[in-house]
């Protein structure tokens, strides 16, 4: 009976040491948070649902997302109103609470992955979705996955803060929240994953993809539990390939839905400047925006409110005219570019996906009117079209092609769909830019140049870097006795310094070896060089607030064996150098723990 006494105690002691080995395990770790941000995300895109939903029913009327049904049965003051007081409301908040005075979405997320100690504070992130839920409330042409790529990325970030994680962590469950947001939302777990992966996090590094499937799968989980496991587009089963010619036209709808995909970004991009021209007061434009889309549907045309899901399902089940689809290609290419230019909070993807739905549409009743017998329908041109416009305005090809597959449920067409896709995206990123984000990025200044390798570079400070193992002087110092202590030494160059300890110069050993070669010759008295004789101004230094990155950049350019580093370039006071074979071997030990880290 001891004995089994005994035996007990020992697996109980074992399988708390097994707990304690589990918990301190940091892979093992990162899969729970993982699981606890996408659940997270799960519940957060239920809210915002919730809350866009009630300001819709109090704005317009009806708080489904029929608005062509809905809409038509509106009475005509409501529809043009509605929007624009709303459009006030939102203009109003941006101004007194968002940042910059501009709501963030998956440009911000992008910007916040990339930057070594980039991360999304959890107050702007609950402002912008409350902006993001009011803008889409009120009916402005927007999209709700990129707020929901936000918040998810605001809830991973807040928690990567929280617990002080490590970058490779914190930009891990920055894509947790993101992949579990576009799950969420789309009922996609798997268009989810390669999103987070292919436009935030950049890269597929395996310590990074089993976490970011976790929380895809477990905010999928919560959003199924909520509102079922539905797509959220059901088209009809007949669609098909019927013949394989049709992959020229599939390649052709490419190239126009890449010319479409160009139109909404540079509309969106370039509709803002348009405001200041006219002299809109910034905190109304969203207003004159919900005004001029309150007018349309009022007009006729409530398909452009809202993310347009009713109006994309119409498509899909071929019932409008070839008319009314390039109306409403025209009517939902300005809605687009003058919400979000003029400040509406929301996102591009549903736009993208209506854009791309009429295109192909439209496409595909010229196509299927000239060659009925061997075209497939209507329908599956829209489908096509679908992944191809947003493929090239989202630059996302791969995740683009599994979301319109996720949503529709149609694997045989998704090789046209691939075909599209890739075509639009190629010839966009080719002759325009990489995505409508990076462009915004840019345009603001911040070049995302992408890759966990770039970002780890990012990561190391040059003060890390700074030795002070080096020959400095003052004007005044014998150059004779200079010369003698760089003889010894391994460096080329000692800094002259004033009394402040400003760097003020570099003298190199061969300007000193010239000027005692001709003190030889009996041109100079060699006593009487001093260091001032052979200092040049420093044609290069590095600050403390350079980066590895900027430093190898420098050195390229230099061909130096070290560089001077100073606090600023204002104030030039010397902290030290930067030995050549110091960084390379800094540079190799990043590298190292990059592939370690891909590598679980």
């Amino acid at each position: 009976m001891a004995n089994v006494r005994l035996s007990r105690r020992l697996s109980a002691k074992r399988l708390r040491v097994y707990q304690r080995r589990l918990l301190r395990n940091e892979h093992v770790a990162l899969l729970f948070l993982a699981c606890l941000v996408g659940g997270a995300a799960g519940g957060a895109e239920i809210l915002f649902r919730w809350v866009y939903t009630s300001v819709q029913w109090g704005v317009l009327g009806f708080s489904f997302s029929d608005f062509v049904s809905l809409g038509h049965a509106q009475s005509w003051w409501r529809l043009l109103l509605g929007p624009a007081l709303g459009g006030l409301a939102v203009g109003w908040l941006v101004r007194r609470i968002m940042p910059y005075g501009r709501p963030q979405a998956v440009a911000e997320v992008i910007q916040a992955a990339a930057s070594p100690k980039g991360s999304l504070p959890l107050g702007t992130g609950l402002k912008t979705a409350l902006i993001n839920a009011l803008s889409i409330g009120v009916g402005a042409s927007v999209g709700r996955e990129g707020p929901m790529v936000h918040v998810g990325a605001t809830l991973g970030s807040a928690v990567a803060h929280r617990l002080g994680l490590h970058r490779h962590n914190g930009r891990t469950l920055l894509g947790c929240g993101v992949a579990a947001g576009v799950a969420a939302s789309f009922n996609a777990p798997i268009a989810g994953v390669f999103f987070a992966l292919e436009v935030v996090v950049g890269h597929y590094a395996l310590h990074a993809f089993a976490p970011i499937v976790i929380a895809s799968v477990t905010g999928t989980v919560v959003s199924r539990w909520y509102y079922g496991d539905f797509p959220a587009f059901v088209p009809p089963e007949s669609y098909g390939i019927a013949a394989q010619w049709e992959f020229f036209a599939f390649a052709l709808l490419g190239v126009l839905c890449a010319i479409v995909a160009i139109i909404l970004m540079v509309g969106v991009l370039r509709t803002g400047d348009l405001y200041a021209k006219l002299g809109v007061p910034i905190w109304t434009r969203p207003g004159v925006a919900g005004l001029a889309i309150g007018a349309m549907a009022a007009a006729g045309l409530p398909h452009v409110l809202g993310v347009g899901y009713e109006a994309t399902s119409g498509a899909l089940d071929e019932a409008y005219s070839l008319e009314l689809m390039l109306a409403l290609i025209a009517a939902k290419l300005a809605a687009t570019a003058l919400c979000l230019g003029a400040g509406f909070g929301g996102g591009v993807f549903s736009p993208s996906i209506f854009l791309g739905a009429m295109t192909g549409g439209a496409f595909g009743v010229a196509v299927t009117g000239l060659f009925p017998e061997v075209s497939a329908s209507q329908g599956a041109y829209t489908v096509v079209g679908m992944g191809a416009v947003a493929g090239a305005v989202l630059g996302a090809p791969i995740s683009t092609i599994l979301i319109v597959f996720e949503l529709t449920g149609n694997y045989e067409l998704t090789v046209g769909v691939m075909v599209a896709t890739v075509i639009a995206s190629e010839i966009v990123a080719y002759t325009f830019h990489r995505s409508l984000f990076l462009l915004q990025l840019a345009m603001r200044g911040v070049n995302i140049r992408g890759g966990e390798e770039d970002a780890a570079l990012h990561d190391i400070s040059v003060d890390r870097l700074i030795t002070r193992d080096c020959i400095t002087a003052t004007p005044d110092t014998s150059l004779l006795a200079t010369y003698d202590e760089l003889g010894h030494s391994t460096l080329r160059a000692a800094y002259v310094l004033n009394a402040a300890g400003r760097l003020i110069g570099v003298a190199t050993f061969n300007e000193m070896t010239r000027l005692l070669a001709k003190a030889e010759s009996g041109a100079y008295d060699k006593d009487s060089l001093r260091v001032r004789d052979a200092m040049a101004e420093p044609s290069v230094v590095l600050t403390m607030e350079d980066d590895m990155a900027e430093a190898l950049d420098v050195f390229g350019q230099s061909a130096k064996n070290a560089l001077p580093v100073v606090d600023s370039r204002e104030r030039m006071r010397f902290k030290g150098i930067i030995r050549g074979y110091n960084l390379m071997r800094a540079y190799h030990r990043a590298l190292k723990e990059v592939r370690q880290a891909e590598h679980g």
